[in-house]
């Protein structure tokens, strides 16, 4: 006789994956509220403020061009000449570093997508593509706080160059206070990093908050650089 069918075991139930926790709804709210106002906003703003002038501000805070800049500052024969500019230097060149691998950092573990009406981006790298923080506010705002810190060192590296009798220093000041022209150099500084950081959202590129966060981190970097990076 031919043997029965043996039954099959039962199925083992599989293990049930726990779910996905949902999103805060406090910020899920947030998040709303800054994508539909920085939307609002740019559309507001597009027909009245030139795009071209938008967009040099955004070369003005670009990071490509802000080391060159910076190591120039650093081998320049003001900084070599003057201690103090030399310290303040150095200082931005090192704070510059912190700035890119905080804000990289950031962005490739948050993720957050740029807004849907950003264009024109250009040439940018790949952790570039990503919306929080704004790179450019940080970096802006780094430099604004350094520098309205440095106000001082500032204006007694010039005096120090003065003594020197430099030609480039006589030239940019003559007979000029030196303190007045370092108190326009930090007025200016600061005025253009926020106008920076406000043609973020203008341009499209971020969101308000983005621009909120990435300005608070620039200012703490400054403060951080100043007050622990001693030389």
């Amino acid at each position: 006789m031919a043997d029965k069918p043996r039954p099959s075991p039962p199925e083992q139930p599989q293990p049930q994956l726990p779910p996905t926790p949902p999103p805060s709804s406090f910020l899920s709210h947030i998040a709303h509220l800054d994508t539909d106002w920085s939307s609002r906003i740019h559309a507001l703003s597009e027909p009245l403020i030139p795009r071209a002038a938008l967009k040099l501000l955004e070369i003005s805070g670009d990071g490509r061009l802000w080391f060159p800049i910076t190591i120039g500052l650093l081998l320049s024969p003001l900084s070599l000449h003057s201690p103090n500019l030399y310290t303040f230097s150095l200082r931005l060149l090192l704070g510059l570093i912190v700035d890119i691998a905080v804000v990289g950092t950031t962005k490739h573990l948050v993720r957050r997508r740029r807004p849907d009406y950003n264009k024109e981006m250009g040439l940018t790298f790949a952790v570039d593509h990503w919306s929080f923080p704004s790179g450019h506010a940080s970096r802006v705002c780094f430099v604004a706080a350094l520098s309205c810190l440095s106000l001082s060192a500032i204006n007694e590296g010039l005096d120090q160059l003065k003594l020197r009798k430099g030609e480039i220093v006589d030239q940019w000041i003559g007979n000029r206070d030196s303190g007045n022209v370092v108190w326009v150099f930090g007025v200016l500084v600061l005025f253009w990093s926020i106008v920076t950081s406000i043609s973020r959202v203008l341009l499209g590129r971020h969101f308000v908050f983005d621009v909120v966060v990435g300005a608070c981190l620039g200012v703490a970097n400054g403060l951080f650089v100043y007050h622990f990076l001693k030389f």
